[in-house]
């Protein structure tokens, strides 16, 4: 298919638009990345549910119940009120962590509300399933990423900064502190912040998920008895899974709100269909008008 060349003027700027159509994320990349969401979603909302069964976390092979790293309490007033415990220092939660309304719109005595769990209800088991189905599809997914990605070279193209964009680290950092995004060319390829931070998700913060996940099961721990001496101990384990968790939600946070501030309909149909358009502006020239060349 020949790719389509417009230019136009600018509205109120008098420069000139340059707009070209590149085909940017193959089909695997781009169902491979809606399969990654929503098994991060759920990840997430059934992991939140199997937290509250137990809301604190300690450091080393067994719970110091007296000194938690973190917990979710209640008082015994009527109503009670929520208190979250950071490294000793206690804040006032009530309606979010600790104590928030249930179905019946009444307190309720849990680490998470219940619009944040999947089931929303109280249910252990039913969050045990969801989260462990929906980690061995993300791990399948992630597998089926990374072979494609690597034996495509799509791997290399999204991950691996090139020469020139880490002699221009400083310079890509401030623009994305003032919020100016490529264009042109530049825009043809991820800049090294976004290559930098993909290639840490996913080779050193999923890993480290899933192997923190399979410590705290005693089935794997018997089978494979490096993992708890890896994360020095179940509990360890245990908080280090819910941290790296909070730092997969700051990721989705801000790539998220890269993707709308820096064009979302742009972005969106570039994940839903391949196609992404690159924008440049020119001085304008004389007889700039609409025009349309194909190569």
């Amino acid at each position: 298919m020949p790719r389509t060349y417009l230019t136009r003027s600018a509205p109120d700027t008098g420069e000139v638009e340059h707009r070209r159509w590149m085909f940017r994320h193959p089909a695997v990349i781009r169902i491979t990345h809606w399969v990654n969401a929503l098994c991060l979603l759920v990840l997430l909302m059934s992991g939140l549910q199997i937290f509250n069964a137990h809301p604190a976390l300690y450091w080393g092979k067994v719970s110091t119940f007296d000194t938690p790293l973190l917990s979710m309490t209640s008082t015994e007033d009527d109503p009670p009120k929520g208190v979250t415990t950071v490294l000793g220092r206690t804040f006032d939660t009530t309606g979010w962590l600790g104590s928030s309304p249930g179905a019946d719109g009444e307190p309720a005595d849990r680490g998470f509300p219940s619009w944040l769990t999947l089931p929303s209800d109280q249910d252990l088991t039913g969050g045990r399933s969801w989260h462990f189905f929906f980690a061995w599809a993300l791990v399948l997914n992630g597998a089926l990423y990374l072979l494609y990605g690597l034996f495509s070279g799509q791997l290399r193209f999204r991950v691996v900064p090139q020469r020139d964009q880490v002699r221009h680290f400083a310079a890509s950092v401030w623009e994305h502190l003032t919020l100016r995004f490529p264009e042109g060319d530049e825009a043809k390829r991820y800049n090294v912040i976004q290559k930098l931070t993909y290639a840490v998700v996913l080779f050193v913060l999923l890993p480290v998920q899933v192997l923190a996940g399979l410590a705290m099961s005693p089935a794997m721990d018997a089978a494979f008895p490096f993992l708890l001496t890896l994360f020095d101990g179940r509990q360890s384990a245990r908080t280090v899974h819910f941290v790296v968790a909070a730092l997969l939600v700051l990721f989705v946070v801000v790539h998220v709100a890269l993707v709308v501030l820096s064009g979302f309909w742009n972005n969106m149909r570039g994940m839903l269909t391949g196609w992404f358009v690159i924008e440049r502006r020119i001085e304008p020239t004389a007889g700039d008008d609409v025009r349309e060349h194909r190569a």
